[in-house]
């Protein structure tokens, strides 16, 4: 196939490609700024997701498009942040749904990055694709950001939403998460009651690329491990891996004062499984969390 990432060059993005070139298929990657040391075998294009369209030539021959493209959630949020935040991933998906439609012959399948904010937090609720979305501002954004991409579907395209959540691998939030663990000075955050829904980057790069042979995989897709954990235990894991105390918590007014708004996300309690996955056959590597952390951490 012939398909097309935006984001490419991120920290899913460029995992994604590299899988996806091994899978046999021919990739295009859409970015804001190039990245040196791109392989010769990748074509690349330039586009800010914010400001443009992307150019239709780096679509027109797509058999699928994989839309990952977003201004990063994990800073601290000012207003003006969250304008980019929001800019970025709903103008950005509106801006690709419109270069879509002007082409002759649309992808078949659309697979559009969304995240598992859309519910909010949630205590002890399990939490599926069939359930509703939360009512703060994340969610609200990640809501519209989906409802974007749903409109490529009147294009005849078949649309996927990755709901995807905590990505464990080298970068990401493991490479924020560890400095302070490997100092012993890692902890709970809040009182660590909170689930978190985490997956192997290895898992969530062939969770993304599942649908591509799918036809059945449509509407919104966890991309999560099965087994989401609370803070506390990945907390303790964490600590017993790198052979170092974790015994400091951090309090939740100490987080909003070193996150501001953002730090709602640390302190969320998202306990998400990946029911469409599962039912359509998708076997992860790393189920729990204590392989997938050993895993990375060898």
């Amino acid at each position: 196939m012939n398909i097309t990432v935006t984001g490419g060059t991120g920290f899913i993005g460029r995992r994604l490609a590299e899988h996806l070139v091994k899978q046999g298929h021919t990739v295009h990657l859409l970015g804001r700024t190039l990245r040196s040391g791109l392989p010769a075998h990748l074509r690349f294009s330039l586009w800010d997701a914010a400001r443009s369209e992307p150019p239709l030539d780096a679509l027109s021959e797509s058999d699928a498009v994989i839309h990952l493209a977003g201004e990063s959630i994990g800073q601290r949020w000012s207003q003006d942040i969250k304008r980019r935040i929001r800019s970025s991933r709903i103008d950005g998906t509106q801006g690709l749904v419109s270069a879509l439609a002007k082409l002759s012959k649309p992808p078949a399948i659309l697979l559009s990055a969304s995240a598992v904010g859309y519910y909010g937090s949630r205590g002890e609720e399990v939490l599926t694709e069939d359930s509703a979305a939360g009512e703060d501002w994340l969610a609200q954004m990640v809501s519209e950001w989906e409802q974007s991409a749903g409109q490529a579907a009147s294009l005849g395209i078949r649309v996927v939403l990755l709901r995807t959540g905590m990505v464990l691998g080298p970068g990401g939030a493991l490479r924020q998460i560890l400095p302070p663990f490997r100092a012993g000075v890692g902890g709970r955050l809040g009182n660590g009651d909170q689930w978190m829904s985490w997956i192997h980057l290895q898992d969530a790069v062939r969770l993304i690329s599942f649908p591509l042979d799918q036809p059945g995989v449509r509407g919104p897709v966890n991309v999560t491990a099965p087994n989401p954990v609370r803070n506390s235990e990945f907390t303790r894991l964490l600590g017993r891996l790198l052979r170092r105390p974790a015994l400091f918590r951090v309090p939740e007014f100490g987080l909003r004062i070193l996150f501001g708004e953002m730090a709602s996300i640390l302190l969320a309690s998202q306990r998400v499984i990946p029911a469409a996955a599962t039912r359509a056959g998708f076997e992860f590597k790393f189920a729990e969390l204590g392989p997938a952390l050993r895993d990375l951490l060898r």
